[in-house]
């Protein structure tokens, strides 16, 4: 089982090749999930492939962002570049791309945790379509990747070590909508670190401890799973260096039959290096939250007293270069490295470099006394930089021809009570799956309306119903009603018109921009809805403790949060998307459809906004407005970078 290390910057590749890493994954200047790291040039990549190499190390690059049609020519450029230079894989999200690329170079193509692959099914589309790695979700139990291993031929790549998403993977709009900086376009802003307020409860109540996995090496090893993946190609090589090696270790120590498979040394070290708590994740069905505090404190010291300029902590081993932070009511007071300090029986005693108030603190070692000798030899290694040109490539993108027309008006609809109220205003009901959908069904037929079951947004073990048309959210769906006239919710993260025609109709991604999705409709043939009305979805979680109500965040913005009938729990947008005032401009673009997401709203503003939408009856807004609190018109007029 190798273990596959992150890589966000030189320094970090010769760390974790040193640090005894099978494999590593980083990132060019474009197209990566962490657009925010150091990352490599054209020259810095052909070094680093070939310093990999010359020590018998695998390099896998990541190329997994939602492409924008204007970037289909570019991204496949870089990736012809990768092949040319024999990486071992690229890692991609993009549906889109791997419909550009498959055919035409010989690289292996690894499903990045984005394509949110979490059932057999979803492993087996990828098999289905090309792939021949599938980087798991992170919020999978051993239990649930077992499955997905015994049941389809394709390799399995599974998270062990660092930062969890806290909404399910590639299904995190939080960022994107609320900040403006897309996380399915590598510039996350992590709101899932912010603090916020539901109900009694505050704090950092989105915020994830890290994934400490190593107890669950030997599982996986048994299991057959070919490789691990470390986390954090935003952190430091000294970071990088000691996970390589502390895992490397774990799995020699499996495979010989040992039953410790880490030091007490070991997993101090990685304490220090970066952890905002450990726990072992959805894999061993641990608590995965730590809502205290967002960041990295290091290692837990316990309590420290200053008193007559002396700073005493209860002994810990600490020696001289350590370095130790302090932090008093949950606010950080400063950090040093010790130059001196005494030993008191069981107890060190400091002194402080800058001036402290007498009481009590909470201390953590945050450095340790060998990261620096760590650091000056990583930092003596030299990698190459091997110059040449990049062939570039232009797309020729056929252009199809759409005529302006009246979309069809699709509902989103919940109860019956109201599907009652936009009967007279629907051309199609997309209707939750729930005990009142057979009395729904027969409400739609007496109109003339098209009915489509609407599938769970998430779901490991995929409900079967039986029906012509289906509403997928997931590749796992897909794959299973493949036989079906399907409809794609956006979810599925539809983004450039190389995307597979896969599906009767597809819903575009809500992080287009009005010209973007003119861009899309002019090359793509296949069938296309789009959002208009409704609260945007920006996070799907697994977390079992979060419960319904209204998350506040610190700016008074109020998220509504319900839990679904499936176990998952749902953060719904501040605002309503409202494009009422743009629906002369979608019909221009030739939309086949538009939707309108009326779940768990009340009958009265559904019969509003359908009434609005079905007659373009702008008059009507103002009333919308007020019933909605707040609208937005989301991405339509500016997009994402």
């Amino acid at each position: 089982m190798d273990i596959l290390a992150p890589v966000g910057s030189m320094e970090s590749l010769k760390a974790a090749i040193l640090g005894g890493a099978d494999a590593v994954y980083l990132g060019g200047k474009e197209f990566g999930a962490r657009r925010l790291a150091s990352n490599f040039t054209d020259p810095q990549l052909r070094g680093a492939v070939l310093y990999a190499h010359d020590r018998g190390v695998k390099v896998h690059v990541t190329a997994n962002i939602l492409i924008k049609e204007d970037e289909l020519g570019r991204a496949l450029s870089f990736i012809e570049f990768l092949d040319s230079i024999e990486v071992e894989a690229a890692i991609i999200q993009d549906r889109g791309l791997l419909n550009l690329i498959r055919d035409r170079c010989s690289l292996p193509l690894h499903a990045s945790t984005q394509m949110g692959i979490h059932s057999p099914e979803g492993a087996r589309w990828a098999a289905d379509n090309g792939i021949s790695r599938v980087i798991l979700a992170r919020e999978l139990g051993l239990e649930e990747i077992s499955a997905i291993k015994r049941a389809v031929d394709i390799e399995i790549e599974v998270f062990i070590h660092g930062a969890l998403c806290y909404s399910v993977s590639g299904q995190c709009l939080f960022s994107s909508m609320v900040g403006g900086r897309s996380g399915n376009r590598g510039l996350c802003a992590q709101p899932c670190r912010m603090h916020y307020t539901l109900g009694g409860e505050e704090g950092y109540l989105l915020s994830t401890a890290d994934l400490f996995g190593v107890e669950s090496i030997p599982k996986l090893m048994e299991m057959g799973i070919n490789c691990v993946k470390i986390e954090g190609r935003m952190r430091s090589p000294v970071y990088t260096y000691l996970a390589s090696l502390v895992y490397k270790n774990a799995v020699k120590r499996a495979a010989e039959g040992d039953s410790d498979i880490i030091t007490q040394r070991e997993k101090e070290l990685l304490e220090v290096a970066f952890n905002r708590g450990f726990t072992r994740g959805y894999l061993e069905c641990d608590e995965v939250m730590q809502k205290r505090y967002p960041n990295s404190r290091g290692r837990p010291l316990g309590n420290a007293i200053m008193a007559f300029g002396r700073l005493k902590i209860a002994d810990q081993g600490l020696e001289v270069g350590d370095g130790i932070t302090l932090y008093r009511a949950n606010q950080k007071v400063g950090g040093f490295d010790i130059d001196e300090f005494k030993s008191e029986g069981q107890v060190t005693s400091l002194t402080p470099p800058f001036t402290l108030d007498d009481g009590n603190y909470l201390a953590f070692k945050t450095k340790d006394r060998d990261f620096d000798s760590i650091f000056q030899i990583i930092s003596s290694i030299q990698v190459p930089e091997i110059d040449g040109k990049r062939e570039e490539v232009d797309i020729e993108l056929e252009e199809k021809e759409r005529h302006s027309k009246t979309p069809m008006i699709s509902c989103y609809i919940s109860s019956t009570r109201t599907l009652e109220s936009v009967l007279p205003f629907a051309d199609r009901v997309y209707f939750d799956l729930n005990p009142r959908m057979d009395e729904a069904r027969i409400m739609c037929i007496d109109q003339g309306i098209e009915f489509v079951p609407l599938l769970p947004r998430i779901s490991t073990q995929i409900p079967r119903i039986d029906a012509d048309e289906v509403m997928v959210c997931t590749l796992g769906q897909l794959q299973e009603y493949h036989d079906r006239e399907l409809f794609g919710h956006y979810s599925l993260n539809f983004f450039n018109s190389m995307t597979i025609p896969d599906l009767h109709q597809y819903t575009l991604s809500v992080e287009l921009s009005r010209d973007e999705m003119r861009d899309v409709l002019q090359h793509y043939s296949g069938r296309l809805e789009a959002m208009a009305f409704g609260r945007v979805e920006l996070m799907v979680t697994r977390d079992p403790s979060i419960r319904e109500g209204v998350l506040v965040d610190d700016a008074g913005r109020k998220f509504p949060v319900y839990r679904d009938r499936w176990g998952y729990a749902h953060i719904m947008n501040c605002a309503d998307l409202l494009l009422l005032d743009y629906m002369d401009e979608l019909q221009a673009m030739g939309l086949d459809s538009i939707g309108l997401d009326l779940r768990r709203r009340d009958p009265g503003l559904c019969e509003n906004v359908a009434r609005a939408f079905k007659e373009n009856d702008l008059k009507r807004k103002g009333r919308i407005k007020r019933k909605c609190g707040k609208v937005t018109a989301g991405h339509f007029l500016r997009g994402v970078t």
